[in-house]
């Protein structure tokens, strides 16, 4: 099967899911109109199939419904578990722009789900954006929608909301793929101390182009800087969502995760994969990862940096797939 998997156009117009619109494009009402400027054909086509679905979500004081974006799959295939993709820290599902398409072309039912306070949900009336929330809010849309054991697949700090989510929710979760996983990372450290004034000011320069380039040249192992800096308007165009702010100021108050010690209670199956290049987490973190979890087997993506599912979508598809078949066990 893979040996014809290829990174194909977007198809054209006519032949995608496409929910109500804004413009003659195809894209969400919903999405931020700096949509129209993104140039990368995968990005473009991914985002006219981002949808909001409602699900329910009490935490704190917080009572109601959350309109939450995702990309959902166009079969659902009840004899297998789903895959369900995560992304990294303050990031969104275009994440997955150009290993999804594979996913459904491998006959998988791929699910990309915006995690809670980041991606294009509808926060207007922004619910708590703690790790609790976040975990709680990914359980009630698995609950609503999936309501089946998922393969769920977590890159970073997606690794580490994956790992957070199965420790609570086992049952949700039949196998998990740890892609660079940032599992051993103390939360947002000091900066929960900071006065609310101060942490605006840090998410303000959180968001500036600059330092996402900066990011997105670490973060890829070699891409020319026109990629890279249309790149880096993807993966910061969640950051345009009128709430965003106010959801990251929250998380980093709130002390953000801290799941190095549920690690060990793990028993799911869990593929761990590490990229050869990676300049952001260190591979012998995936090593202690590997060692530390209790049924886990480990795969290295060659000439690959931090985000190979952007930049080697065929390899990670691969992975995944012989993963979720039994192949790799």
């Amino acid at each position: 099967m893979f040996g014809s998997l290829k990174m194909v156009s977007p198809p054209p117009p006519a032949t995608r899911f496409r929910p109500v619109t804004a413009n003659g494009d195809g894209f969400p009402a919903f999405l931020p109109k700096e949509i129209e400027n993104i140039k990368d054909p995968f990005a473009r086509a991914l985002a006219q199939r981002i949808v909001r679905l409602p699900v329910p979500l009490q935490m704190g004081n917080y009572r109601g419904c959350v309109m939450s974006s995702c990309i959902k799959p166009l079969v659902q295939l009840n004899d297998k578990s789903p895959i369900v993709l995560l992304h990294c820290f303050d990031s969104s599902c275009l994440e997955w722009r150009r290993t999804y398409p594979l996913l459904e072309q491998a006959c998988l039912e791929t699910w990309a789900v915006d995690v809670l306070g980041w991606g294009f949900s509808d926060l207007q009336k922004l619910p708590p954006c703690d790790a609790a929330s976040k975990r709680h809010h990914l359980f009630e849309l698995w609950k609503t929608y999936i309501k089946r054991p998922m393969i769920l697949v977590g890159p970073s700090l997606g690794a580490t909301v994956a790992v957070d989510f199965t420790a609570t929710y086992p049952e949700a979760v039949d196998k998990l793929v740890l892609i660079n996983a940032n599992a051993y990372s103390e939360g947002t450290g000091r900066l929960k101390e900071l006065p609310k004034s101060i942490a605006y000011a840090g998410v303000k320069l959180l968001k500036s182009f600059p330092l996402r380039l900066l990011a997105n040249v670490l973060a890829f192992c070699s891409s020319p800087l026109s990629e890279n800096i249309d790149w880096t308007n993807i993966g910061r165009l969640h950051c345009q969502m009128p709430w965003w702010e106010d959801a990251m100021v929250d998380f980093m108050i709130s002390g953000g995760y801290n799941v190095a010690s549920h690690i060990k209670l793990i028993d799911h199956k869990t593929l761990v994969v590490c990229s050869e290049n990676d300049q952001i987490v260190s591979n012998q973190l995936s090593v202690k990862l590997l060692c530390e979890l209790a049924n886990a087997v480990f795969r290295e993506v060659p000439d690959s940096g931090h985000l190979p599912h952007v930049e080697s979508p065929i390899e990670i598809v691969k992975l995944i797939s012989d993963f979720a078949s039994g192949k790799i066990n």
